[in-house]
């Protein structure tokens, strides 16, 4: 199992990024947290098949129709992930 950390900058909170980060994950069959971060950033951590974490990172760079994502950071993680995909 691989696991990324994300974070997407843009207009990303309160557009339902994290609801809909989660729907996409539940549907790779991914384990992680999408959760707001004080800067205005969206933060998500993402573990299992890296071809589902591959269509994942694709899928952040547009997020829902409602957001403008700007920039997407993608780095290495090797900490906890919490079980299913919730949100923070």
């Amino acid at each position: 199992m691989d696991a990324a950390r994300f974070l997407i900058e843009g207009r990303v909170q309160g557009v339902f990024f994290r609801a809909s980060t989660r729907e996409q994950a539940r549907r790779l069959g991914l384990a992680g947290v999408a959760r707001n971060l004080a800067d205005g950033r969206v933060e998500v951590i993402a573990a299992g098949e890296p071809d589902a974490i591959e269509t994942l990172a694709g899928w952040l760079h547009h997020g829902p129709p409602q957001a403008r994502v700007e920039r997407v950071e993608r780095l290495a993680w090797a900490g906890p992930v919490p079980p299913g995909f919730e949100i923070g």
